[in-house]
This record gives structure tokens, C-alpha cells and sequence, in this order.
């Protein structure tokens, strides 16, 4: 479905957020017989609707806004609205067409577009391909659930786009380049279970992609995969780290070394996994990385990362603090710790508790010696998960700023306090830029 066939036609938006307001301002544009706004989760953070949105499609709020979905011809659903909400449920019953922007916008432009998604390294990812393309003199826009709608980006001739699960479920059409980073359980309360979970992560594959690019090291991604054609990177096959010619570990196009591995300024071998993938996209849109290599390295050398994303804060105490606060499932939890491998290391879990299984993140930490700082409200669960393990130091604290203070005093000079809290922030904090403040502040506030 593309948004010209929403014209002369009945269309329910379902939210009122950015995703919303872009969705309304661009069905507005193609002349629907009628168009109205459903918010059925109204509160205090809700933006007011008003102005040219307002004037384009009134809101409705509260159980009218279910039957005024119900009688649209076409329902498109923003992103934040889950596949288990009762209201999804009974459309689906009575057989309502339901869409979302981002489907809409892909049947479009699906053909200039390299889509990622993955249940980590998505972000790193289309990012580092979006500023490789760059500086291989391929402009590009980027977009997608870094927080700018689809349906309000600029026509350009290359797109990339960060897409999350939500976004890849109601997909319709491929993009260009379809890329998986990685796969393992996530945010299953909102998609119903692990299957449909990645049923609606794999969407972004199943409409007929040119080029399908995976992280090919990804255990449960290669079982998902099966024998599908796929540039499978990480494997000798297609981009890979390798011994290099000088005997350290270098980044190679098959046979090929292109620079050495120090050059990426990001931590830990799922880092080096992103760039594999972002190389192979490269490499699958024409670009040519062997030619190319020295300026590619560069490029990857001023790479900086993103924000709250291991990031490290200076800290006089000889502590390396860590904020790594997008670490909302244990197994993003592990990658962290992974990366600091071989160094003293006090991780400080807990979040919002969404009954997540913590059994693989014990099983990560059988054989390793590492103090956990349990925090609320899914800290003390955690910390229940790791009991017994001989060689984990567990410990509980009241709040962050207060599991900040006692890891100061567990944590020896040349390690590590990595904030990595394998669950959300919503519930004590306003949202994850909200916590990432407040473990910056409590750093500070008790530096020596």
C-alpha cells in the first residue's frame, strides 16, 4: 500500500506523537475522503494537538477512538503501538487494514534504501554505513528510529535507515539493501512471543530485497537465515577480522587486508561486527573498499561512537566509568561486558522489570570474576538469577546515584564501572537520556 492509495479513502491514525503528526501530515496531502487522529494513551507528556495537524484530522481520545478505528478503511499505526494491544487484537479480527508510516513510506522508496535492524549494533551500524557512504562521496540521508519519521524525510537519491522491530513488522516492500545485525529475544511483551518477535524482525527480508547483508558470527541469526542467499559478514567469505600483515588483527574484504583493527575507535568484537556489516553494505552498493581502503580508514578512525553506547567518562580515580544505559536486555548486557574483557569489572543492573529470563546472562558469567550491583526494580531479580556463581560479587543498592557511590569503593583503580542495565528506564526515570544524566551527575558529584 503506498500513500496515494489513501486517497478518496476513510484513514485512522493511530497516536498522536511525531510518528503520528508526520503520518496525518502526509495523508493529508493525497486527499483522503476523511481523515481522524486516535490517541487512546493521552497523559501529561502528550504534545497538544493543534494547528495545521489539528485542522487536517481531529483527535479522539478514550474508547471512542477504538470504534472510530474500526470503521476506518485504513488504520496506520505508529510504531509505539503494540502488536498484543486488545484494540489490535479485535482489528485484526474483524479484518481492518492496518498499516504504519513507515510501510507507507518504504512502497516509495524502498528501491534507493538500505534498511538495518537487529536486536543490537542497528544504531552503530547504519550510522557507520551512513558516514562511510559519506566519505566515499555517496550523500545520503539517515533516518528511521533514530527520531525523525520517515514521512518527514527529504527526498534524496540514498537512504539509510535505523528500523526497529515495530517499524519492520507492517512492511509491505523491501528495502534496496536489507541488513540483520544480530538476534536474540526482545521486547516480546510487545510482539507477543520470541517467534512472532522475529517473524516481525525478519519482515524487513521477506518482500524481495536486492541484497541481503547479516552479521554471519550471529548464532540465532544463522539458524533463522538458513541456507537464504545472504553476504554473510564476519565470515572469510565477505568482510572479516583477520591476522594482518603486520600480525595484529586487521579488517579484510575476503583475501584482501584493508587497515588494521586498532583504527576503530569502538570497543569490543560486536563493534568489530557492525563494521564487517557496514563494510559489506558498502561493498554490496558498488563501492570499491579495496580502492578505496586508506580513505575508508580514516573515516572509520573519526568514527566517535554513539552517545550512551559505551561511552566512557573521564574520571581522576583511575576508575573507567562506562555508560552503556541502551543495554536494556541481558544479552546487550553481555556484549558490554565482553568488551572489557581481562579488566576489573563492577557492572550496575536493574530497570523497569519486564520479566525477562537473566538465565543466559548467568550462564554468560559462570566462569568469570565480577562484581554485579543490583538496582530497582529488576536488580534484586537479577542478582537472585547470579546466585551461587563463585567467582560474582554481588551487591544491592537503593537507587543509581547510590550503586555509583559503592562501586567506587569495590572497583580498584584500572577497572572498570560499567552502568549496563540489561532492562529499561521508564518507571524511575523519564527516559534513558534521563538516566544516562543522573549516572554522569552521580560520577562527578562523587569523584575524588
Amino acid at each position: 500500500m503506498r500513500l496515494s492509495d489513501l486517497r478518496g479513502r476513510h484513514v485512522a491514525v493511530w497516536g498522536a506523537g511525531r510518528e503520528g503528526r508526520a503520518a496525518v501530515t502526509a495523508i493529508a496531502a493525497h486527499g483522503p475522503a476523511g481523515l481522524v487522529a486516535v490517541d487512546d494513551s493521552a497523559n501529561f507528556l502528550s504534545l497538544p494537538w493543534e494547528g495545521p495537524v489539528a485542522a487536517a484530522a481531529p483527535l479522539v481520545t478514550g474508547e471512542e477512538g477504538f470504534d472510530r478505528l474500526a470503521a476506518a478503511d485504513v488504520v496506520v499505526r505508529s510504531p509505539g503501538v503494540p502488536s498484543t494491544h486488545p484494540w489490535m487484537v479485535e482489528l485484526r479480527r474483524r479484518a481492518v487494514p492496518v498499516t504504519q508510516g513507515s510501510a507507507l513510506w518504504m512502497a516509495d522508496h524502498g528501491d534507493r534504501t538500505v534498511g538495518v535492524t537487529g536486536s543490537k549494533g542497528k544504531s552503530t551500524t547504519s550510522s557507520l554505513i551512513s558516514r562511510l557512504l559519506t566519505a566515499m562521496d555517496r550523500p545520503n540521508v539517515f533516518g528511521g528510529n533514530i527520531g525523525v519519521p520517515l514521512l518527514d524525510l527529504p527526498e534524496a537519491e540514498l537512504y539509510v535507515l535505523e528500523l526497529s522491530s515495530y517499524q519492520c513488522a507492517d512492511l509491505t516492500e523491501s528495502p534496496r539493501v536489507a541488513v540483520v545485525t544480530a538476534l536474540f529475544p526482545e521486547h516480546l511483551d510487545a510482539h507477543g512471543g520470541e517467534r512472532q518477535y522475529y517473524r516481525d524482525k525478519l519482515n524487513l527480508l521477506a518482500h524481495g530485497p536486492h541484497t541481503v547483508v547479516v552479521n554471519g558470527a550471529d548464532p540465532r541469526l544463522a539458524v533463522e537465515l538458513g541456507d537464504r542467499a545472504a553476504v554473510r559478514a564476519g565470515l572469510p567469505s565477505a568482510t572479516h577480522v583477520a591476522s594482518g600483515p603486520d600480525g595484529t588483527p586487521w579488517f579484510h574484504l575476503r583475501d584482501t587486508p584493508l587497515f588494521p583493527r586498532a583504527v576503530l575507535p569502538l570497543v569490543g568484537r560486536h563493534n568489530e561486527s557492525n563494521l564487517c556489516v557496514a563494510l559489506a553494505v558498502l561493498d554490496a552498493l558498488g563501492v570499491d573498499v579495496v580502492g578505496r581502503k586508506d580513505a575508508l580508514a580514516i573515516a572509520v578512525a573519526e568514527f566517535q561512537g554513539l552517545a550512551h553506547r559505551l561511552t566512557e567518562i573521564p574520571d581522576p580515580s583511575g576508575v573507567t566509568f562506562v555508560d552503556d544505559t541502551l543495554a536494556t536486555s541481558p544479552y546487550a548486557a553481555m556484549h558490554a561486558i565482553d568488551a572489557y574483557e581481562g579488566r576489573p569489572l563492577t557492572v550496575i543492573v536493574g530497570g523497569n522489570d519486564r520479566g525477562l529470563d537473566y538465565s543466559p546472562l548467568r550462564d554468560h558469567l559462570a566462569e568469570r570474576e565480577i562484581t554485579v550491583i543490583g538496582i530497582p526494580d529488576s536488580g534484586p531479580r537479577i542478582v537472585e538469577a547470579l546466585a551461587g556463581l563463585p567467582a560474582v560479587r554481588t551487591e544491592l543498592a537503593e537507587d543509581l546515584v547510590a550503586a555509583v557511590g559503592l562501586s567506587r569503593k569495590l572497583t580498584p583503580a584500572g577497572g572498570v564501572v560499567l552502568l549496563s542495565p540489561a532492562a529499561p528506564s521508564y518507571g524511575r526515570f523519564r527516559n534513558f537520556e534521563h538516566r544516562s544524566e543522573v549516572f554522569a551527575q552521580a560520577v562527578a558529584d562523587t569523584a575524588r
